[in-house]
């Protein structure tokens, strides 16, 4: 008997439908702008990406401040 685990929700979608009920991780941000995850590690360092924050060792992005950022992006555009 094969158990199915439940399939991981699209980020893009949760974003564009309203704020997740959780903190994204780095790899939920390279999915979300299609970037690799190193590219998100560098936005980090050069602080030029969307802010993100540690929870112990573990990086995370609130999503409102993913939406802040992208705000921010389109205006400057």
């Amino acid at each position: 008997m094969s158990r199915t685990h439940p399939a991981q929700p699209d980020p893009r979608a949760t974003l564009r439908s309203g704020l997740p009920d959780r903190y994204l991780t780095p790899d939920d941000i390279a999915e979300t702008f299609g970037v690799p995850l190193e590219t998100v590690y560098q936005w980090r360092k050069k602080r030029t990406g969307p802010p993100g924050f540690r929870i112990g060792k573990h990086l995370r992005y609130d999503p409102a401040d993913v939406h802040a950022y992208v705000s921010c992006c389109k205006d400057a555009a």
